[in-house]
């Protein structure tokens, strides 16, 4: 059988989830949910030629979801290929996480004509789809005003996940999505499109370098619920072929200790967020400590917490603006360095 046959191959070129893989590409190429595959009729030899040709790049380690051009989160299926961050399955936490603290926001509960939160609001007061630069989700406080519900900002983008899946799921939330490599930011665009064409709420696209100082200034304490999901790998680890050869680099490594990019969005974060708002980042397995004790020597949070995934390893940090900033000794604890093999979900 073909999907036999693909699975072996998968499996000599090292894919860890070979079977699975191989009946995902089936499903692929035959328009099928891959749970209806075996109810499926059997492929012909043009979809077998096609087949083989996915088989073969998947073997090359190309990510699967570049091959099928999507990948899932939560309950959107996303739009990826080359340029954009694969999301991963870890992250969906850290976005659970936001749409758990946007729906305990004032205005931020689904109301009983959202019972899915999927519902998009009604016309006139949905956030735009898309400003035309990134001053045009600034200082707009009576637009803000007017939509009423708890304002959310996602930090590095890439694909939209996190964004999205807080706008579908918290639908009172004003979702503002920054991103700075305009390859991603493409990507962005089409999914935050194709969500408001599923009639989801649109969210607010801005390009911008989430390591400026000055970064969504018109929204200096008034945000609500901040998420990143920033580059965090450690220049010296080594990453899976398909990390390696097919995520942007800017994506992943976040320089040296992992950090880079984690130092300036939390200074940046506390001034964004209004007096009780949250902040929730993701990090690599190696910053369980660090992040956390860089979160509480900023002085501006508390109630800071570090989150596990479901392999137990540590996995994004979450804090609360302070109402006044308290002083705190300038030490921290410092990451150990050197090499490390990659792990699943390090990204």
């Amino acid at each position: 059988m073909a999907v036999a046959r693909a699975a072996r191959t998968l499996a000599a070129a090292g894919v860890e989830a070979a079977r699975a893989e191989a009946e995902l590409l089936a499903a692929h190429v035959l328009g099928v949910p891959r749970g209806r595959l075996a109810l499926a009729a059997g492929l012909t030899a043009g979809q077998l030629d096609r087949y083989a040709a996915l088989v073969a790049r998947r073997a090359a380690r190309e990510p699967l979801q570049h091959l099928t051009g999507s990948a899932g989160f939560r309950h959107l299926e996303l739009a990826v290929g080359p340029g954009v961050f694969v999301p991963r399955p870890e992250t969906e936490l850290l976005a659970g996480w936001g749409v758990d603290q946007a729906r305990l926001r004032p205005g931020g509960a689904p109301s009983p004509a959202e019972p899915g939160c999927a519902e998009s609001p009604a016309a006139g007061t949905a956030a735009r789809a898309e400003p035309p630069a990134a001053g045009a989700a600034e200082g707009d406080a009576a637009a803000e005003a007017a939509l009423g519900g708890p304002l959310v900002v996602d930090l590095c983008s890439g694909s939209g996940a996190i964004a999205l899946a807080v706008a579908q799921e918290a639908p009172a939330a004003r979702v503002v999505a920054v991103e700075r490599s305009p390859a991603a930011l493409a990507w962005l665009r089409r999914n935050a499109a194709d969500r408001v064409a599923a009639g989801d709420r649109p969210v607010e696209v801005v390009a911008a370098d989430v390591t400026d100082p000055e970064l969504l200034s018109g929204l200096t304490g008034r945000v609500d619920v901040l998420l990143c999901n920033p580059p965090y790998v450690p220049r010296a680890v080594l990453v899976p072929p398909e990390v390696a050869a097919h995520d942007p680099d800017e994506a992943v490594f976040g320089g040296a200790d992992g950090l880079d990019v984690i130092r300036p969005v939390l200074a940046r974060a506390a001034e964004l967020l209004r007096p009780g708002g949250v902040l929730g980042v993701e990090h690599d397995d190696t910053h369980g400590a660090v992040v956390p004790a860089l979160l509480a020597a900023d002085g501006r949070y508390e109630a800071v917490e570090e989150h596990r995934d479901l392999a137990g390893r540590p996995r994004f940090a979450t804090a609360r603006r302070r109402r006044e900033a308290v002083p705190v000794g300038p030490g921290h604890a410092e990451e150990a360095g050197g090499a490390r093999a990659w792990q699943t979900g390090s990204s």
